[in-house]
């Protein structure tokens, strides 16, 4: 659906511009995080900016807007606002005039992609560069709040996951050894989310801490707006699997066959992953596993066993109320690692044998991969013994105020006289009271800070780069710049908690 550009606002924006004072000529705003409402954890990876100034800020306007005959973005324009606001009420010269210009005015800077930001920094800055288009900085605010808010918020979601996985990957497997960790988390996002765009985004800010995904169009997303070529690096991956359709035409009488047709026939090498739960779960674990064990152990590769349903730390850790000596009271691993046994790592844990893994997407919660890996390590077995499906459960259960973010003006210039303007009601709680000024971040002793009320000679200095002027994107990232950055501040969380 492409949309004209002018009409992705609100209503009320449309005419801002006459409440302006007589003499307005300039707005700076800013976007910010406000405030985290999730427990333990503050601070989230900023994310998404290129995407919304590549597709939005120049394809969109370009050819939504600037490319299309004046006559007819104008009366569009128009029409709408009539037949909302009454005939006349919203004057069009301006949109004329900023088609007549050819280019939208404005620049926008923003923090690195990939920034690990704390409450009330601004990862974005936009102001006008034409004193007749002031108006355009926050007509624009509708538009960027509802683009970037999900990219940051998901790709922060994923290096929380990243993070344990890290942690358990060094207390249970080695110091050194936790590459694996890059296929712990898989995105299965994509169908539970709230339309193509929203999967896409957020599946994108999932492959800024992890690999593994089934979300197609992530890489495609990654290709097109950062730079990424899966010719020459590896943007994200994923592995055959099966669905319950594949395994009820098998039909049930006839499981353990359709399980021996695909790991011998379809799939005699390489990773494949096998639904397991269509039916009976712990019979496939107890009756069909012995008896494919030979078959399993001759393949070069690894049979990964997906359970679907249920309870996921009992049916991989085991459940304590089920039958002592149970297949439920020992758990999936712990069953299979009596089955096909395995090796134990630099810190001592039991690892399964390399031809068999598990997998498990249904309903996994950061809450619930803690659970998982704290219960596995309990028992005495390894973090990388299984591997966790993020879906939209997890994706798809947050909001714009999960970390508040806000687009809030901070400056503004009327009749060549520069105002630091701000907000800070009294009814609130100080989460909605807003810098003031024109801004610049830095970096002091490893965390960034804020510096308002700046002159034009400091809000040019700090970490806050140009990444769009005057029509045109300037100083792009790549997926692997961003990655680089998310390693780095992965060994940071390594340091602090070694």
């Amino acid at each position: 659906m492409r949309i004209n550009p002018l009409m992705l606002i609100d209503f009320y924006k449309a005419d801002h511009r006459r409440q302006y004072p007589e003499g307005t000529e300039l707005v700076y705003s800013n976007f910010t995080p406000r405030k985290s409402r999730l427990e333990g954890n503050e601070n989230l990876v900023f994310f998404g900016l290129q995407y919304f100034i590549k597709e939005y800020l120049v394809k969109q306007w370009n050819e939504g807007f600037f490319k299309m005959p004046k006559e007819k973005v104008v009366a569009d324009y128009k029409r709408r606002m009539d037949n909302a606001l009454g005939k006349d009420s919203i004057p069009v010269e301006h949109i004329a005039e900023l088609h007549d210009l050819g280019y939208l005015p404005l620049v926008v800077k923003g923090l690195p992609e990939g920034t690990i930001v704390s409450p009330k920094i601004p990862v974005v800055t936009v102001y006008n560069t034409h004193p007749k288009f002031f108006w355009l900085t926050n007509y624009l605010e509708s538009l960027m709040s509802a683009i970037l808010w999900k990219p940051s918020t998901s790709a922060t979601t994923a290096f929380q996951y990243r993070k344990t996985f890290d942690a358990y990957a060094r207390a249970t497997v080695s110091d050194a050894n936790t590459d694996f960790v890059y296929w712990q988390g898989h995105d299965f996002s994509f169908r539970g989310m709230s339309g193509i765009e929203d999967a896409c985004i957020s599946a994108a800010g999932h492959l800024l801490s992890f690999y593994g995904t089934d979300s197609v169009p992530a890489i495609d997303f990654h290709e097109l707006y950062y730079n990424a070529d899966s010719d020459k690096e590896l943007v994200g991956g994923s592995v055959p699997a099966t669905e319950h359709s594949v395994m009820c035409m098998g039909t049930k009488d006839n499981e353990i066959g359709t399980f021996e047709r695909l790991i011998t026939e379809l799939y005699p090498k390489g990773i494949v992953s096998i639904v397991s739960d269509t039916w009976d779960f712990w019979k496939v674990i107890t009756e069909f596993l012995p008896k494919l064990k030979s078959n399993i152990l001759a393949r070069d590769g690894k049979v990964v066993i997906r359970p679907d349903s249920g309870d996921p730390v009992k049916i991989i850790v085991g459940d304590k109320d089920a039958t002592p000596g149970s297949p439920e009271y020992k758990g999936a691993i712990e069953c299979m690692w009596d089955i096909f046994g395995g090796t134990m790592t630099d810190k001592g844990y039991k690892l399964l044998d390399s031809h068999i893994g598990l997998i498990y997407g249904d309903s996994i919660t950061l809450q619930r991969q803690k659970a998982i890996l704290e219960g596995l390590k309990e028992k005495g077995f390894a973090s990388f013994n299984v591997v966790l499906g993020i879906g939209s459960y997890t994706y798809e259960y947050v909001t714009r105020d999960t970390y508040g973010f806000a687009m809030k003006a901070t400056y503004g210039e009327v009749n060549g006289e520069g105002r630091n303007i701000f907000k800070d009601p009294k009814t609130d709680d100080g989460t909605k009271k807003s810098a003031k000024g024109l801004l610049a971040v830095h970096r002091s002793e490893g965390k960034l800070i804020l510096k308002d009320e700046c002159s034009w000679g400091e809000e040019k200095q700090g970490l806050l780069q140009t990444v769009f002027e005057n029509g045109k994107v300037v100083n792009e990232q790549s997926l692997a710049e961003i990655r680089e950055r998310i390693v780095k501040e992965l060994e940071k969380e390594t340091l602090v908690n070694s």
